[in-house]
C-alpha cells in the first residue's frame, strides 16, 4: 500500500514453493487509535518469538529520512529475539546518488554494533527497480537458494 501503517495483520506470500515471505505490521506511522496500533505491533513481535526457521527479517526504512528514533524499537526487538535482520532503504530514487550513499553509510554505522543486524544496507526503489536484484539475491542467499547458500 502507499499508505504507511496499512499492514495490520500477518500476511503470507509463497514464492516458488520454496520460500515464504511474511509481511508483519509496522510500528511507526499507522493512522489508527493508539490501542489498535499497539495490538498490531504486538502481533508482529509475537510472530518473531521462537521461530528457528526464520532466516532473516528485513526492516524497511524510507531513505529520505534514514533511521529515526522510532526505529530503535523494532531493532531492539530483533536483537532481543535473536532474529537476524537487514535494513533496506526504500524510495532511494527520491534522493541524489550521493545522498543515498550518505544515508547508507550512516545507517551501516548505526547498526554496526547491534547483535542481530546483518551487515550491509541495500538501497531500493520500487518505481525504478534500483536495488531490487540485489535484494532478491540477498534473500535467496539468506534462504540457501542459489549459487552460494553460505554467503548469508
Amino acid at each position: 500500500s502507499n499508505e504507511p501503517g496499512r499492514t495490520r495483520e500477518v500476511n503470507f506470500f509463497v514464492v516458488d514453493g520454496r520460500l515464504r515471505l511474511v509481511d508483519l505490521p509496522g510500528y511507526g506511522w499507522a493512522r489508527a487509535a493508539k490501542g489498535e496500533v499497539k495490538k498490531f505491533q504486538a502481533l508482529g513481535r509475537d510472530y518473531l518469538r521462537g521461530r528457528p526457521n526464520l532466516r532473516r527479517a528485513y526492516l524497511l526504512i524510507d531513505a529520505r529520512h534514514g533511521l529515526k528514533d522510532v526505529d530503535e524499537e523494532p531493532m531492539a526487538a530483533f536483537d532481543k529475539a535473536a532474529v537476524s535482520y537487514q535494513v533496506i532503504l526504500t524510495k532511494a530514487d527520491k534522493l541524489k546518488p550521493a545522498e543515498v550513499e550518505a544515508v547508507r553509510a550512516r545507517t551501516e554505522a548505526r547498526i554496526a554494533k547491534r547483535p542481530a543486524a546483518f551487515p550491509g544496507v541495500i538501497a531500493t526503489s520500487s518505481e525504478k527497480g534500483t536495488g531490487l536484484p540485489e535484494l532478491r539475491a540477498a534473500i535467496a542467499r539468506a534462504c540457501g537458494i542459489g549459487d552460494s547458500p553460505d554467503a548469508a
